[in-house]
């Protein structure tokens, strides 16, 4: 990657998040791969998967039948035993921390624990309870943690069509306590650490070996391809037996590889928090998955409950939160900020926690954030305090966006040339870095103003008329159509293509009349 003007950031005094916001532009800018730490909680397998995983295979399980959930066991009490439970629930806080925190909704929650209550019937681990968050996070995830800390988050169960699903993501991740791959995961961390301080205290002025160590870490922070297949066939096994089609783990892979292009296609990829970064949906993955599935029968073995399910994710918030803002179109909104702006026509908006993003052709990268600024400095003190590495300061120039005070600035870095604007809202400032390759230069400007200039305050009655989006559940009619169905979506774009996603369809399939299908509306 080209190195940018925001390579040695060094923030203003006292600056703090404005609303979540980050705490600086400090990121590589000009692909948009924010090269954070993952914390999903697997890793890509690489080839051969067709191999089996440790002699793991599947028991057969009476067809449909659905074991009657035992009396609960208390999660507190087997976590008190369990020497493991200290590192799960030590790193449950930075969890919810990195994923906006925990979504609260009932009627999902009873929903999640009739699953996580079947699978507990047949485990593997008899001695192990376990504990579901469901994360307030649009990203496609789920993952564990030592001790039987599971997680899923709202992206996902928007994605899953039935219980089944669900059950085989969660078993996946079961299998990875009862395997105990965190334990040997931390165990590798632990190394690199010490190798970090290594680098950080004997290399700290070379930055090929601080990548190679960033590298390094990304690699040990995920799960090993063995124990990717061993948690696979777990799992596989562990839903069967349950009752549940023991065929959902392969339709799931199915629907992340339908939904890592429709990402692809938008060219709005931050995969570090994503499922998708961590589980690969490879052919032979899925292949493994059927074959491990046949064991218990041929494809309509076990049971699906998708009505149940789509009953308990009815309503449930889909897309960003209000604290992080809303994406419709090309438009960003932020009701707490009182804030919006616009791209330009063939750009995609990706709104991630560090950032808003934006993408267009040509290889263009738009990233917008804000940070607290005191009253005392001015703007053009501020854009000349040090954050911007590569700054021409003879083209800083005092701006008006509206009624707004404003600075541009022009900056210049490996192979990319970039605009910088940053604009005073009270005690904040907001800054959009536009970034082009070099031999696109005569364009930066005009792209740069188009969003600069699109830059405004809400109304009252803007902000108050901003709703979140969330999954809605209709019953087709006669006579309706994938057309006339995702027509009722609400807020996003290519609305038949997403419809199709949620509801794992093809351009052939046919609505069926009485049967349910989901939508996203307000």
């Amino acid at each position: 990657m080209a190195s940018t003007p925001l390579g040695d950031a060094r923030e203003t005094a006292g600056a703090q998040k404005a609303g979540r916001a980050p705490r600086s532009a400090a990121a590589p800018v000009a692909a948009l791969v924010l090269l954070t730490a993952a914390l999903s909680g697997c890793t890509s397998l690489g080839a051969g998967l067709e191999q089996a995983a440790d002699g793991v295979e599947p028991s057969p399980v009476q067809s449909g039948y659905l074991p009657t959930p035992r009396n609960p066991v208390d999660f507190d009490t087997v976590r008190a035993n369990d020497p493991q439970s200290s590192i799960g629930q030590s790193q449950h806080p930075k969890i919810l921390a990195a994923y906006g925190g925990a979504y609260s909704d009932t009627k999902l929650e009873q929903t999640l624990a009739g699953i996580v209550g079947r699978l507990a019937e047949v485990p593997d681990d008899p001695s192990r309870a376990y504990s579901i968050t469901v994360l307030n996070s649009p990203n496609v995830n789920a993952f564990a943690l030592p001790g039987g800390y599971l997680y899923v988050t709202r992206g996902l169960l928007a994605l899953a069509n039935d219980s089944a699903e669900v059950a085989a993501v969660l078993a996946h991740e079961m299998g990875h306590v009862t395997a105990n791959h965190g334990i040997e995961r931390q165990q590798r961390e632990q190394a690199a650490e010490l190798a970090g301080r290594v680098v950080s205290e004997v290399l700290a002025s070379d930055s090929a070996g601080q990548a190679a160590l960033a590298r390094s870490r990304l690699s040990l922070a995920s799960f090993s391809r063995n124990q990717e297949l061993q948690a696979d066939a777990l799992g596989i096994r562990q839903t069967g037996r349950a009752g549940y089609d023991p065929y959902a783990a392969a339709r799931f892979l199915k629907a992340m590889e339908s939904y890592s292009n429709f990402r692809n296609a938008f060219q709005a990829e931050n995969p570090d928090l994503d499922f998708l970064a961590s589980h690969p949906a490879a052919p032979q993955r899925i292949e493994l998955a059927e074959r491990h599935a046949r064991v218990f029968g041929p494809p309509g073995t076990g049971i699906t409950d998708r009505d149940r399910y789509l009953q308990g994710i009815d309503g449930m918030l889909f897309g960003d939160s209000a604290a992080e803002g809303y994406v419709r179109g090309r438009r960003f909104f932020h009701p707490g900020l009182g804030i919006t702006f616009q791209v330009p026509d063939g750009f995609v908006i990706d709104n991630t926690a560090e950032a808003v993003l934006a993408t267009g052709p040509g290889d263009v990268a738009i990233r917008f954030d804000g940070v607290a600024l005191p009253s005392s400095m001015s703007l053009t003190d501020y854009v000349n305090s040090g954050w911007i590495g590569g700054l021409d300061k003879a083209s800083i120039r005092q701006e008006k966006v509206g009624d707004l005070d404003a600075v541009t600035a022009r900056a210049a870095g490996g192979e990319y040339v970039f605009d910088v604007t940053v604009i005073r809202v009270g005690n904040q400032a907001y800054r959009f870095l536009t970034a082009l390759p070099t031999s696109a230069a005569p364009s930066l400007t005009a792209t740069a103003e188009t969003v600069g200039r699109s830059f405004r305050l809400l109304t009252p009655a803007e902000k108050d008329a901003l709703k979140p989006l969330r999954i809605r559940v209709v019953t087709a009619r006669a006579g309706d159509t994938q057309t006339s169905l995702s027509n009722k979506m609400q807020g996003v774009d290519r609305e038949i293509e997403m419809f199709r996603l949620l509801n794992d369809l093809d351009e052939s399939s046919q609505v069926r009349a009485g049967e349910k299908y989901k939508i996203v509306a307000e």
